[in-house]
């Protein structure tokens, strides 16, 4: 076996300094466009989604996460084309973000969310994406969050039986509802127990404690969305901290993309690229190793 000691001795007789290989490096970063950033065109049909594997190109982003929603279909005639046009662009589709609703009170209800979630995960599957952010949902009138906390980790576990079949992992989002605090996805999380299942951070979807709910997820992160606001639970909004934010998720040993999600109201087309010129320079500041 080669170990990084072994290689280290050999680079001499190789003619090579002994530094010649890079330390540990604080973080893993890639760069990437949420499909939902152009919700409006994708709808209105005046782009496509192969119009972002051009635009991935065109930015010199890595990857696409696409929002499922406006898919024209969900057979190979879509996708494997889709598929194909990202590999021979360099363009990786890493994941879809689907709409799931897993507070459900009934068995019967939890399996047919099961069922719903196993369909998208063969749609990941065939389009190559290794991730898939999944909704938690709101907890019913009269129920406790502890039971439904229950439910969203029960329906995820079972979904992780067959995603990791597929090699698809399940990113549990915070999007309000069971998933508004840190301290509960963190929980439902640990519940299920599985390293297929994990957190799609959304920087932007917190409502207070910003920053120290980010800290909380980022040990379970698996694919974090970047906004460029935040928003309080009294309405008031600041601008997001990109600089502060990619450094928790570098000092927690983040590995993995940031995909811009815009969901301002300037135009799109227009508004989008510089936001990702800015988030490929942090990507790119907190990727350098480590100074020893």
């Amino acid at each position: 076996m080669i170990t990084r000691r072994s290689l280290l001795a050999s680079l001499p007789a190789l003619g090579l300094p002994s530094g010649a290989l890079p330390g540990p490096a604080r973080a893993r970063l890639k760069t990437a466009i949420c499909a939902y950033s152009f919700r409006r065109e994708l709808k209105a049909g005046t782009m496509s989604y192969q119009d972002l594997v051009r635009l991935a190109v065109d930015c010199d982003v890595d990857g696409l996460d696409l929002t499922v929603y406006w898919f024209p279909s969900t057979g190979p005639e879509f996708l494997l084309p889709l598929r194909l046009a990202a590999y021979k662009n360099g363009v990786e589709i890493y994941a879809i973000s689907i709409r799931t609703d897993m507070c459900r009170p009934t068995p019967e209800l939890r399996a047919k969310e099961v069922e719903e979630i196993k369909r998208w995960v063969d749609v990941a599957a065939l389009l190559g994406a290794g991730h898939i952010r999944v909704f938690g949902g709101n907890v019913p009138k009269g129920e406790s969050e502890e039971r439904a906390a229950g439910w969203v980790a029960e329906i995820l576990r079972r979904a992780a039986d067959y995603s990791s079949s597929k090699g698809v992992i399940l990113g549990l989002e915070n999007h309000g509802g069971i998933t508004l605090r840190a301290q509960r996805i963190v929980e439902i999380v640990r519940m299920v127990n599985s390293p297929w299942v994990g957190i799609n951070l959304d920087t932007g979807n917190f409502r207070s404690n910003f920053y120290e709910q980010i800290a909380l997820c980022v040990p379970y992160a698996v694919n974090v969305q970047y906004k460029i606001d935040m928003r309080d639970e009294q309405g008031r909004v600041e601008a997001a901290d990109w600089d502060r934010i990619t450094g928790l998720l570098a000092d927690g040993g983040y590995k993995g993309y940031l995909a811009l999600e815009y969901e301002g109201e300037d135009d799109a087309v227009r508004a989008v690229p510089p936001l990702l010129a800015k988030l490929r320079e942090v990507a790119a500041k907190y990727s350098r190793p480590r100074r020893t």
